[in-house]
C-alpha cells in the first residue's frame, strides 16, 4: 500500500507540475515540464535526502561522537527490525526531528541541538521511535520527494509571471488567468502534502509508540516540542517551508501565519490517541493473568 500511495501521490504532482507548464507554455511549456518532471522525479528519488540534509546544515555523527544518542539509535532500529540509520545532528535551538532517506537501507534520523537539549532521555526515545517508524513505513520517501516537487512548483508558477501577458500566444490564461495560477498551484501542491503528512503522522505515532512500548514517552515529547516550537524559530525551515511536513512538530509554528497550512495533524490530538493508547496497553496487561495459558 505504500508504493501505490507513493505512485500515486507523484503523478498527482507530476501531473499537477506538467498542467502548470502547459498552461504557461501551451504544448511547448507541456513538454518541457514534463521533460523537467521525469528528471526531477528520478533526480528527488536518489538525492532528495541529501538536499534535506545540506539544506537544514545537519552533521552526520559516529558513535564516539554521542553515544548515548548513537546506541539509542542503534538499539531502537534493532526493536523496530529496520537496518541502522545514518544519525545526524543540526545546530539549530528549536526542539525538533526529521527522518529520511528513499528506503530503511538508506534511512537517517536528524535531530536538533534544541531537542536534545531539552527532552529527556525518555521523550528522545520517543521522538526517534517515532522518526524510526516512518523510516520503517517507508514515508521518507514520500515526503522528501513531495517537498522537492512542491518546491519545484511553487517556482515554476511564479515563473509564469514572466510570460503571463495577454498578448503572449502560447499562454491561454492571460495576465489573470496567470496571477490565480501563481497563488493556486502552490496551494493544490500544500494541500496535497497536508493530506498525506497528517495520516502518515498518525500513524508514525502509533507504531512508533509500539517501538519504544511508552506511548506516553511520545506524548510528552510532542507537548514539550509544540512548546518550544511556538518560542523559536526555525530559520532554515522560515526559508525552506516545502519541507516543513518532515518534522515531528511544524517548525513554522512560531509564524503566526504559517498555521493556517500546517502539514502536521493537531498536537493535542496526537497526544490524546497516545494517551488513549497507553490507557489500552495497561488494561491488556492487567488483564493478561487472567486469560491463562491458552489466551
Amino acid at each position: 500500500m505504500n508504493w501505490t500511495k507513493t505512485a500515486l501521490l507523484l503523478a498527482f504532482m507530476t501531473a499537477l507540475f506538467v498542467g502548470v507548464g502547459s498552461l504557461i507554455g501551451g504544448t511547448t511549456g507541456m513538454v518541457i515540464a514534463f521533460l523537467i518532471a521525469v528528471g526531477m522525479n528520478a533526480f528527488a528519488y536518489w538525492n532528495s535526502d541529501k538536499m534535506v540534509l545540506r539544506m537544514y546544515g545537519a552533521r552526520e555523527i559516529a558513535e564516539r561522537d554521542d553515544p548515548e544518542l548513537f546506541g539509542m539509535v542503534r538499539e531502537l532500529a534493532r526493536r523496530a527490525q529496520i537496518p541502522m540509520p545514518k544519525v545526524y545532528v543540526m545546530d539549530n535551538a528549536q526542539p525538533n526531528a526529521f527522518a529520511t532517506g528513499r528506503d530503511p537501507a538508506h534511512g537517517a534520523v536528524a535531530v536538533t541541538t534544541g531537542i536534545m537539549q531539552r527532552l529527556s532521555r525518555e521523550e528522545l526515545a520517543g521522538v526517534i521511535a517515532h522518526e524510526l517508524a516512518h523510516i520503517k513505513n517507508r514515508d521518507t520517501l514520500t515526503m522528501t520527494v513531495t517537498a522537492t516537487i512542491a518546491g519545484a512548483i511553487s517556482m515554476l508558477a511564479q515563473f509564469g509571471l514572466f510570460f503571463g501577458s495577454g498578448d503572449n500566444r502560447n499562454n491561454p490564461m492571460g495576465i489573470i488567468g496567470t496571477i490565480a495560477l501563481v497563488i493556486l498551484a502552490p496551494i493544490a501542491a500544500s494541500l496535497v502534502q497536508m493530506a498525506i503528512s497528517r495520516s502518515r503522522e498518525y500513524e508514525a505515532d502509533r507504531i512508533g509508540a509500539e517501538i519504544a512500548g511508552q506511548p506516553l514517552w511520545l506524548a510528552s515529547a510532542l507537548d514539550r516540542i509544540q512548546a518550544g516550537a511556538e518560542r523559536v524559530v526555525n530559520p532554515e525551515a522560515e526559508r525552506n517551508p516545502a519541507t516543513a511536513h518532515l518534522f515531528i512538530i511544524n517548525p513554522l509554528a512560531g509564524q503566526g501565519m504559517d498555521s493556517l497550512f500546517s502539514t502536521h495533524p493537531s498536537t493535542a490530538n496526537r497526544i490524546a490517541k497516545l494517551q488513549a493508547m497507553a490507557q489500552g496497553m495497561e488494561g491488556a496487561a492487567q488483564e493478561a493473568p487472567r486469560r491463562g495459558p491458552w489466551g
